[in-house]
């Protein structure tokens, strides 16, 4: 629902809607107060706000006057802001993201025995494997544990399985050619090369970096 559409509802603060039965509030005290909560919510929302016109608009229609819009012309307006506001805050959140992924992947890169492949991806040897290396278009048996930045576990198998390495993420298609079979590696995978900007359903954010532990057991053309 847009915000333009229930002023009269929203302008109310929660003491008038559970007003008692006697009240000392006068109308001019009244027209003020809601005057200001419109003023407080406007000057956040819509900074650069032409004050004059709005209140031009808010007279002519509460006095039930000609508006010097269309009806059609003002919800094309407004519908405009409203893509605008929403574009605005979707790039402030993006932006927020992807400087707390750029925090975290310095962190990540700054701890011991950590090497930087292609693309960014932190790799830390833990088992050092001595057997095959899988085809870019090979198949791998893998266990794994993904987790988010913070910890939390999205995704495990514990039981080894098989998959194509051309149909998982580009973190793993750039990281799993330089496994050995018989390793255990340490991967952080910038979001780029995860799920970057989409995210993946409500698992993972936008712009979030992975942390898998994967174990290479076999390899297969």
């Amino acid at each position: 629902m847009s915000r333009y559409l229930v002023l009269a509802v929203f302008l109310l603060p929660a003491a008038l809607l559970a007003a008692p039965a006697e009240t000392t509030t006068n109308d001019h005290d009244l027209a003020y107060s809601l005057g200001a909560s419109l003023g407080e919510r406007l000057r956040t929302e819509v900074p650069d706000l032409q004050l004059e016109a709005l209140l031009e608009g808010l007279r002519q229609a509460y006095q039930n006057k000609p508006l010097a819009l269309s009806k059609e012309r003002m919800a094309a307006i407004l519908g405009e802001h409203e893509t605008r506001a929403d574009e605005a805050a979707l790039h402030a959140q993006s932006e927020q993201l992807l400087s707390a992924e750029k925090r975290f992947m310095a962190n990540e890169r700054a701890r011991a025995g950590v090497r930087e492949l292609a693309a960014g991806i932190l790799a830390t040897e833990l088992v050092k494997g001595s057997g095959a290396k899988p085809g870019a278009k090979g198949k791998v048996q893998v266990r794994y544990v993904g987790k988010l930045p913070d910890g939390t576990v999205f995704d495990q198998n514990q039981q080894a399985q098989w998959f194509n390495l051309d149909s998982v993420i580009e973190g793993w298609q750039v990281a799993l050619p330089e496994m050995a079979t018989g390793s255990k590696w340490r991967l952080v995978i910038p979001s780029a090369q995860a799920y970057g900007a989409e995210g993946a359903g409500d698992l993972i954010a936008p712009y979030t970096p992975l942390v898998f532990e994967i174990e290479l057991l076999g390899v297969a053309d």
